[in-house]
C-alpha cells in the first residue's frame, strides 16, 4: 500500500522517522535534522547555475537547464540512491526545502523507477518552524531541573542515570570548557537548535515528567543555547553533586587524559596519535592563560609537559593529577563558589551521585526503576 504525504511533524520527530533531505549539499551542511540523511538532487555546482537560470530567465527555463544537468548515467546513480534509501527505510520520508518541485521531481523520478516514497509536505521550512514553535511550547510547560557541581564532579555521568536527560553537551559534541573539545566535529549552530527542540519534545511527550539538563554557560563550545532555552534554565531549581576533591581528579583524568589519549591513538594511529594528543592538552591549557595569568599558566604548563613526558615514557597518568588538583582548587572551583552563591535560593536538593540519582528518579512517573541501589 502507497503511504501518504504527511504533514505529521510530530510524530517524524517522536518516533524518529528516517529522513532523506533532497537538498544540494551546502544547504544541508547549513543545518538539517537528526536522522536526515543528505542524498541531493543537484550538487552544489548544479543548484548554482539552475539558480541563476532562475534568476534570469524564469522558472520554466531553470527546470529544464536542471533536467539537462541531471540525466543518463547522473540521474541513473541518483535514483539509485533513493531507492536504496527506501529500501532499507520504508517508514521515512523525503523532503526538498518547501516540499515544492524538488521533491515532487524525486517522488516521480523513483516512482518511474517503480517506487512509491512519501514527501514531507511543507519540507525542510515547515519542518524548522514546528520544531522552532514546539520549543516554545514545551518550554511553558516541561518543569526542568539543572545537575550542577564543581569542575569533575561528574555531572554528565549523573545526568545520563537520570530518567529524562537531555543531554546538551553531548549533542554539542563537546564537554562545555576549555579541555571540552572532542574528536567529533561540532554541528552547525542549526543542526544543535534542531536536536534540542526534539530532545525536549522526547523529553515532554514520551516521559512526561521533568527533563534534567546540565548547568552550561551560553556557547557550549561555539555552539549557542537557543534564548528561550537559556533563560528557562536560568531559573530552574538546582541539583548540586557533590564528591571529593580526589574523585574528581580522577574523573577528570580518566574522561581528558587515558579516554582522551585513546581517541586520539584509534584515530590517528601510535606516533601521529600522541602528538595531536600532548597539542590538544597543551592547546587547552593555553586558550586559558590570561584568566590564569602568565606566571600560573607557565607554572601548570611545566607540570604538564612533566606528565606528558612521563606518561609518553612510562604509561603512567598518576603526574596528571599534580595540574588538575591546582587548576581546580586555584582557578575552576573559586569560580564555581562565587557563581553558585548567586544561585543559592535555587538548590532544590545536594548530595552525591546515588544520592541524587535517587531524588531525580523519584520526580518521574514510573521511573524508580531507574534509580540502582
Amino acid at each position: 500500500m502507497t503511504r501518504a504525504d504527511t504533514t505529521d511533524y510530530l510524530d517524524i520527530f517522536l518516533n524518529d522517522a528516517p529522513l532523506m533531505d533532497v537538498r544540494a549539499p551546502v544547504e544541508f551542511q547549513k543545518g538539517s535534522f537528526p536522522n536526515a540523511i543528505n542524498a541531493p538532487l543537484m550538487n552544489d555546482e548544479e543548484r548554482h547555475r539552475v539558480g541563476i537560470c532562475y534568476k534570469e530567465k524564469g522558472q520554466q527555463a531553470a527546470i529544464e537547464l536542471g533536467h539537462q544537468l541531471v540525466r543518463d548515467d547522473i540521474k541513473r546513480g541518483r535514483v539509485e540512491d533513493w531507492v536504496r534509501f527506501a529500501s532499507l527505510n520504508p517508514q521515512g520520508y523525503l523532503f526538498c526545502f518547501r516540499g515544492g518541485l524538488r521533491s515532487q521531481l524525486t517522488q516521480r523520478w523513483m516512482h518511474e523507477a517503480g517506487v512509491d516514497y512519501p514527501l514531507v509536505k511543507g519540507g525542510y521550512k515547515a519542518l524548522r518552524r514546528f520544531l522552532i514553535d514546539s520549543q516554545e511550547a514545551v518550554l511553558k510547560e516541561l518543569p526542568i531541573y539543572i545537575i550542577s557541581g564543581r569542575t569533575g564532579s561528574g555531572k554528565t555521568r549523573l545526568l545520563l542515570e537520570t530518567p529524562n536527560p537531555v543531554d546538551l553537551e553531548g549533542m554539542a559534541h563537546h564537554r562545555g570548557s576549555s579541555f571540552g573539545r572532542t574528536l567529533t566535529p561540532q554541528p552547525s549552530q542549526i543542526d544543535f537548535e534542531n536536536r534540542i527542540a526534539v530532545a525536549l519534545l522526547k523529553a515532554h511527550h514520551k516521559i512526561g515528567g521533568p527533563a534534567f539538563l546540565e548547568d552550561e554557560s551560553r556557547l557550549v563550545g561555539r555552539c549557542a543555547l537557543p534564548h528561550n532555552l537559556r533563560d528557562r534554565m536560568a531559573e530552574a531549581p538546582l541539583l548540586i553533586l557533590e564528591n571529593t576533591l580526589e574523585e574528581r581528579i580522577d574523573i577528570i583524568r580518566q574522561d581528558y587524559v587515558t579516554d582522551m589519549l585513546a581517541a586520539f591513538l584509534s584515530r590517528d594511529g601510535e606516533t601521529a596519535g600522541w602528538i595531536n594528543f600532548r597539542d590538544h592538552l597543551l592547546s587547552a591549557l593555553d586558550r586559558i592563560r590570561k584568566r590564569l595569568g602568565g606566571g600560573r599558566h607557565q607554572t601548570l604548563r611545566a607540570i604538564m609537559t612533566e606528565a606528558l613526558d612521563e606518561q609518553q615514557r612510562t604509561g603512567n597518568a598518576d603526574r596528571h593529577a599534580e595540574w588538575i588538583e591546582v587548576l581546580l582548587t586555584d582557578y575552576y572551583d573559586p569560580m564555581y563558589d562565587y557563581q553558585l552563591s548567586q544561585k543559592a535560593s535555587r538548590i532544590a536538593a545536594r548530595g552525591d551521585v546515588t544520592a541524587l540519582r535517587h531524588w531525580a528518579a523519584a520526580q518521574v512517573p514510573d521511573a524508580n526503576r531507574v534509580a540502582q541501589s
